[in-house]
């Protein structure tokens, strides 16, 4: 049964910054491909981060390259998002997926997601 439990969302201020957490369960971050994916209200989801630990690969959406890291802690089975220097356009639910397949961007590659965290940069 896999788990995927987000937290560490909340409300700051533009040019501010946040650290979201993945804590994983029947899956293993330093084998399936894992993934940050965001939606706003009326907006279609969008991903923002993977990583690939087959390729050691990690992709980012354009609006937050140079912004956002994607990392993980093998022991914890954890992934994070740093998310620095926020806009308001990063307002969004933001959530954690995990897949088994082809690894990036496109949220049809994941098989298993969480609740969600609530980002809002006023």
């Amino acid at each position: 049964h896999v788990q995927l439990v987000e937290s560490g969302g909340g409300s700051v201020q533009a040019g501010g910054s946040l650290r979201l957490s993945c804590a994983a369960s029947g899956v293993q971050v330093t084998t399936n491909c894992m993934g940050w994916f965001r939606q706003a209200p009326g907006k279609e989801r969008e991903g923002v981060a993977a990583m690939d630990p087959a390729y050691g690969r990690t992709f980012y959406a354009d609006s937050v390259k140079g912004r956002f890291t994607i990392s993980r802690d093998n022991a914890k089975n954890t992934m994070y998002l740093q998310m620095n220097n926020l806009n308001p356009e990063d307002t969004a639910m933001y959530y954690c997926a995990a897949g088994s397949g082809n690894c990036g961007l496109s949220d049809s590659w994941y098989n298993d997601w969480g609740q969600g965290t609530q980002v809002t940069v006023s």
